[in-house]
């Protein structure tokens, strides 16, 4: 089946940039230059992936990714930015996306991570393979993509689903974010460890009763981060 793309970007070369890109590609796509118009088409759900540029007139991207979450936390979402401070890189993280790019950015290295997102989201033929794991109050269900905390619902996002299962696979195993970028989102360049980083604490913000003091996810200082209960 033909994959669909929504692309929201307001920069008029760029957005037939990649609309060129993504149809060569064999994708389908749909373009919003407006934030208002392009918070209307992420909502309607019939996308398979949203690119979303955070400067936006009328909504901006940052807004249009939280209204998402609040009903759909599968559709994998891509953040693109002109901003390169880390505090701006790391905001659209923690509120629900998936990945970002920086501006400006190569279209090869946006198109192998589009099609990294979209190969973690169609995994369920795998996911409905995998065993459910339990630690402590904490049930991962990978059938059902739920995760319950004794008897309360978690709501994840895909790839916080994924990294959460990936740590709890392998319990006490510590590992480094370049390994946990290779693992989960499936590509491994320098600089994109926040990435790591922001859906950690999206996690712990999620899972533990006090985020300062977890339970279950752990960093090892200089190394990385490991899941295991603590008594």
């Amino acid at each position: 089946m033909t994959q669909r793309v929504l692309i929201v970007e307001d920069e008029h070369d760029l957005i037939n940039l990649l609309a060129i890109n993504f149809n060569q590609a064999g994708f389908v796509t749909e373009q919003s230059q407006h934030g208002t118009h392009g918070l209307a088409l992420a909502l309607s759900g019939q996308f398979d992936l949203i690119i979303l540029d955070i400067m936006l007139p009328g909504v901006d991207g940052m807004e249009i990714c939280r209204q998402v979450r609040l009903t759909d936390q599968q559709t994998p979402i891509m953040m693109l930015t002109a901003r390169d401070t880390e505090t701006d890189r790391v905001m659209g993280l923690e509120i629900g996306a998936d990945d970002y790019l920086t501006k400006p950015f190569g279209v090869r290295e946006l198109m192998a991570r589009v099609r990294a997102l979209l190969r973690r989201s169609s995994l369920e033929l795998v996911k409905e393979q995998q065993r459910n794991l339990s630690v402590g109050r904490v049930t991962i269900m990978p059938a059902s993509h739920k995760v319950m905390m004794g008897d309360k619902a978690v709501p994840l996002t895909s790839t916080e689903f994924d990294l959460l299962y990936f740590l709890a696979s392998h319990p006490g195993q510590v590992f480094s974010r370049a390994q946990l970028l290779d693992s989960v989102w499936g590509y491994n360049h320098l600089g994109y460890e926040h990435t790591v980083n922001s859906h950690i604490n999206r996690l712990r913000a999620k899972l533990e009763s006090d985020p300062g003091q977890p339970q279950y996810v752990h960093t090892v200082w200089g190394v990385g981060y490991k899941f295991e209960q603590l008594n």
